[in-house]
């Protein structure tokens, strides 16, 4: 059963994607959310809270605890010496259906960019690359959706 799920928030562009992530990682009890790349953080360089995410998140970002990542591969090596397993939400060759991502006691759930998804670089330290099956016309799912059905799938 996992025990801690975290989440890295690699390279998210939008503001009110990254606040709907903390108001869904709020609901199911996320231990910690990492933004790295260029995702914006719930502040601001200058200390100030933005209010683009906390209208999303509903006051989420106040809720989960979260940090800035600078060098995203050392970070994902230190997890996993840490003990996580390290999961990526992405369509690859390499995926498996997000119903069989291995339920280990502590998990990194990774959500990368909304258009070009997850780069191989991060992909390449991932213990397992899992995927959402696509049965309409759309190749993928919001970036915010997506990570929400994956969360619910580990509680």
């Amino acid at each position: 059963m996992v025990s801690q799920i975290h989440i890295l928030l690699h390279d998210i562009r939008s503001t009110h994607n990254v606040g709907a992530i903390f108001r869904t990682a709020d609901a199911v009890s996320v231990s910690k959310i990492y933004l790295s790349g260029y995702t914006p953080a719930p502040v601001d360089r200058f200390g100030r809270a933005r209010t683009d995410i906390s209208k999303a998140s509903l006051g989420a970002e106040k809720t989960v605890a979260w940090e800035s990542v600078e060098d995203v591969q050392k970070f994902l090596r230190g997890m996993k010496c840490e003990g996580f397993h390290i999961c990526a939400v992405e369509q690859n060759e390499r995926s498996i259906d997000y119903k069989k991502i291995p339920k280990k006691e502590k998990i990194l759930i990774i959500m990368g960019n909304e258009v070009g998804g997850v780069e191989k670089g991060v992909l390449d330290i991932c213990d397992t690359i899992a995927e959402i099956p696509m049965f309409g016309e759309k190749e993928s799912l919001n970036v915010s959706v997506a990570a929400g059905i994956v969360l619910y799938s580990l509680i």
